[in-house]
Formats: structure tokens, C-alpha cells, sequence
């Protein structure tokens, strides 16, 4: 009989660095690999335009890749989407100088890489709507289209004339879907 060694969030957070990142699920860990420049490029963006807008709004609290968050306990889950917002009228508690936030952000986004396998990804954002996540964007590069997805409802695929907006989320955000693969 052979038993597994589960990994906690604590174990995860003081993993010495070998140059990868890690995420933790249901205890088992997961390593990613580096992104590509498309995936960075793309990524880069949207968290420009996001953040923009969250500078004039003053909405809440916008995070870049590898920012860890902490949805499960016994075994313990860790995601780190490629961006994600959490509404400053649900800022996480107090936090100790290090740590993964708790719970799930308000939005995440993922950037779809060359290599992600679709499953993969449609697990992601799974466990991002499980754990309480408003709303999920799945960028994809190739295709150049982003797929919005929320809570009990269909999935909405925009291509580049659509326009992305933020809805209930991230109020007032809007952006030609076009302008996050051709850069003006």
C-alpha cells in the first residue's frame, strides 16, 4: 500500500524558488512552466488597461500572475491566475506579511499559452467559479478571443469588434476585445 504526501499552503508558501511556480491542488502539486512572450505581452495588456481603469475608479485591489490564492483547506487548494481583481468592498482580512490571499478574487483571468491543455484550463476556471469567483476571462491568443464565464450561466466567447466590459464586477470597465492582441 502506498500513501501520498499532501502539501499544504504553508509548505507551498516557503518552498524554496527553483525557478518555476507551483500551484497546489487538493494538496497535490502542480508545477507550470514559464510563459512565452505572447502569454506575457497579452497578459501585460489587459493588466495595463485594468489597471488604468482601477486608478481613476478606485475600485478595489488588482494582482499580477503567480499572486497566489488560497481557496481550499484539508487538502489545501492554491491558484494563481494570470490577473485578478478582488472589489475594495471585499478586501481580504488581515493578512501577515506573507501569505496567499484567502478565498478567491472577484475576477480572474487566465491567459490561454500554446501549451495549456484545454482540460486544463476548463479546470481552472471550475475551480475558480467553485470557490466563489464572480467571474472568470479565458484570453486566448491563438484565437484571439476571450471567453466570459460566470456562475450558472452560459458561456459568452468575444471576438476582436466585441467589446469586453466588466459588468457588476468591475464596474465602467470597457475595451475593444481587438485591443488587447493589436496594441494601438
Amino acid at each position: 500500500m502506498s500513501t501520498t504526501t499532501l502539501t499544504t499552503a504553508d509548505q507551498l508558501l516557503r518552498m524554496p524558488s527553483d525557478g518555476f511556480r507551483y500551484e497546489l491542488v487538493a494538496g497535490e502539486l502542480r508545477k507550470t512552466t514559464p510563459a512565452g512572450w505572447t502569454h506575457g505581452d497579452v497578459g501585460g495588456w489587459l493588466h495595463g488597461m485594468m489597471a488604468a481603469h482601477m486608478a481613476q475608479n478606485r475600485l478595489g485591489e488588482i494582482f499580477m500572475a503567480g499572486t497566489g490564492f488560497l481557496l481550499a483547506r484539508d487538502p489545501d487548494t492554491v491558484r494563481a491566475p494570470d490577473i485578478a481583481f478582488v472589489r475594495k468592498d471585499q478586501p481580504p482580512a488581515e493578512l501577515p506579511e506573507e501569505a496567499f490571499c484567502p478565498g478567491s478574487p472577484d475576477l480572474a483571468v487566465e491567459v490561454v499559452s500554446p501549451g495549456d491543455p484545454f482540460r486544463e484550463v476548463e479546470e481552472k476556471v471550475q475551480a475558480w467559479l467553485d470557490a466563489g469567483t464572480a467571474m472568470v476571462w479565458v484570453v486566448n491568443p491563438k484565437w484571439r478571443t476571450v471567453s466570459v464565464y460566470r456562475p450558472a450561466s452560459d458561456i459568452r466567447t468575444l471576438t476582436e469588434n466585441d467589446e469586453l466590459d466588466g459588468g457588476g464586477v468591475l464596474p465602467g470597465f470597457r475595451g475593444r476585445v481587438g485591443e488587447i492582441f493589436s496594441h494601438p
